[in-house]
Formats: structure tokens, C-alpha cells, sequence
């Protein structure tokens, strides 16, 4: 049951999205830039920041949703979304891609845990600037979110499956769609 009163049967951050929608369109449009805008790290790769991230952090749902979102740009590979979110540096991804992991997940315990290493290693193979600050930033954004979601204990589906149709919907579709004004809708009816 959550901490406050909000739209019934709407998981996660949706239903706090659509209790606030003042509030709903900077985060949606903060997550649509972070993980859709334009750039050199692919949506995917964005997507499994945000999920492991989750992950550490112990959110359920932001972990499974990102998770499904990684997963529908990579052809429904869950496995290696699994892989990044318990062991990045045994995944089967770049080692650009495990040096950002190793940052997001310094970010994740306290932004002054990444070190001048951690950020030589990401260089050292192919890591721009925009991509160690764009890593940095999702990092710090997801346990935002994850503290949101959480800190109000939002209703969250259990189980990989229940997060597989949201996952190819975010994935196509995006983030700053008026999903939080669907909800309003729903919770009014």
C-alpha cells in the first residue's frame, strides 16, 4: 500500500506521475532526453545504465521496466540485461560500455566515489566527456527515480513478464507521450 493516496492499479512511477503532473512532464522529459535524445551511446546502452543502477539500488520496479526497455532494443535479449545489472564486467558488452557501468555504479553508492581512475579507465577505452556526463547523469537521475518510486511505495508488479509490454512501449514509443495524463483519465473514470 502506498505512503500516500494515489491512482489505483497504476505501478511505479506512473501512478505518482499522474498524482503530480506538474512534476511529471520535467522527469518524463528529463528521462526522454537522458535516454532517447540524440547520442553516441545507443538507447540500449542507456537503458542497462538505468537498469543496473535499479538494480543497486533494490527498486523492482525501475530495474524490471528499464530492464524490458534494454531488452526490446536488443531483441528481446534478456539475458545480457540480467548480465549488466548483477555482473557488468562479466557481461558481453564493450569494454567502453563496462568502464561506464563501473561509473554509474560509483555514482549509485555516492557521486564521490568515482575516482580519477574510474574515469581514465572509461577514456582509456573510447568513453567521450558527453558520455562520462551523460552516464554520470543517468546514474544520478535513476536513484532519484528510484527513491521516488520507492520512498512512496508505489504498487509494482512482480516478475519480468508483467514489464515486457511497458518495456517495448518505452522503447517505440518513449517517454514524454502523455502516459501520466492516460492514467489521470483512468483514475477518474
Amino acid at each position: 500500500m502506498a505512503h500516500i493516496q494515489l491512482p489505483e492499479g497504476l505501478p511505479g512511477i506512473v501512478g505518482p506521475l499522474t498524482y503530480s503532473p506538474e512534476t511529471a512532464r520535467p522527469l518524463l522529459l528529463l528521462a526522454e532526453t537522458l535516454l532517447r535524445g540524440p547520442n553516441t551511446l545507443t538507447s540500449a546502452e542507456r537503458e542497462m545504465i538505468a537498469a543496473h543502477v535499479s538494480y543497486r539500488n533494490e527498486c523492482n520496479f525501475c530495474q524490471l521496466s528499464h530492464g524490458a526497455a534494454a531488452a526490446a532494443h536488443l531483441k528481446g535479449n534478456y539475458d545480457l540485461v540480467e548480465q549488466i545489472k548483477i555482473n557488468p564486467e562479466g557481461a558481453a558488452v564493450s569494454d567502453k560500455l563496462k568502464a561506464l557501468l563501473a561509473v554509474a555504479g560509483k555514482v549509485q553508492q555516492g557521486g564521490k566515489q568515482v575516482t580519477g581512475e574510474d574515469i581514465a579507465r572509461a577514456r582509456q577505452h573510447g568513453a567521450t566527456d558527453k558520455e562520462i556526463h551523460d552516464t554520470v547523469l543517468i546514474a544520478a537521475a535513476f536513484c532519484m527515480y528510484n527513491r521516488y518510486v520507492d520512498g512512496l511505495a508505489t504498487f509494482q508488479p512482480l516478475g519480468r513478464e508483467a514489464y515486457h509490454a511497458m518495456g517495448e512501449q518505452l522503447a517505440h514509443e518513449g517517454y514524454v507521450r502523455d502516459r501520466f495524463q492516460d492514467g489521470q483519465k483512468a483514475a477518474q473514470a
